[in-house]
């Protein structure tokens, strides 16, 4: 077992970590981040990106840096919020460690970097890991399952959307978002009905965006609310 979950005592600590599960979309996919681990355990599995707590900094702030360590993803340019704890006995063959897992969210991120113990860092398929328990290292995989439920929800009643849309896009575009996330294609113009008439979702820029055929598309931005009234469920097309 890892000196550093017992104590001089000989009293066994629980030691706890951040696990980030980052999506975007690439190719009309969800994809999300994945590292291939450089240490043991489970060297050279997939993974997510994340590591241990320091003693000195809170669990954001762990956050933030184990994102910028092991891909050199500048955690502040995405949408990033806890998903949940998982700290189940036997997730971590060096004994028991409680994990902080985040979901974040970013418009057509870079190509990661790897680094501190993550040999390689890459862009996998979301879809390709679900109902795939053994799909990475720890319970990554159950992690991952969760983020992807969580996304699909918090898509219907948050504007959150748009942090997979650089600014500006246009209705179509924050429409392929909803499509890719939920799997399934939405009606053009209830789409549009439904996005402009909920109160702070988006603004309109005033500019316009040439298309190879028919009339140029209008421009929008995030726009103040967070949160969608009325809410725009999944059921309802």
């Amino acid at each position: 077992m890892d000196d550093r979950l017992k104590r001089s005592t000989g009293v066994e600590l629980s030691l706890v970590t951040v696990d980030l599960a980052i999506f975007t979309i690439r190719d009309d996919r969800l994809m999300v981040l994945l590292v291939e681990r450089g240490a043991d355990p489970f060297l050279g599995r997939a993974a997510l990106p994340g590591g241990r707590v320091r003693s000195d900094e809170t669990l954001d702030q762990g956050a933030h840096r184990e994102l910028l360590e092991e891909t050199a993803i500048d955690g502040s340019l995405l949408h990033l919020e806890q998903l949940g704890a998982y700290g189940d006995p036997g997730r971590d063959p060096r004994g028991r460690v409680v994990t902080i897992a985040y979901l974040a969210l970013g418009p057509n991120l870079p190509a990661p970097v790897g680094g501190t113990d993550a040999a390689h860092a890459y862009w996998a398929p979301a879809a390709e890991l679900l109902g795939d328990p053994g799909a990475l290292a720890f319970d990554h995989a159950r992690i991952v399952e969760d983020a992807v439920e969580q996304t699909r929800s918090t898509l219907e009643y948050t504007t959150v959307a748009t942090a997979f849309c650089p600014e500006p896009f246009t209705l179509p575009e924050l429409r392929n978002v909803y499509e890719v996330v939920w799997g399934r294609a939405l009606d053009p113009s209830n789409f549009r009905r439904r996005v402009t008439r909920a109160e702070g979702f988006v603004e309109p820029t005033g500019d316009q965006r040439p298309q190879a055929a028919g009339r140029p598309a209008a421009l929008y931005r995030k726009g103040a609310a967070t949160l969608l009234n009325p809410p725009f469920l999944r059921s309802a097309g």
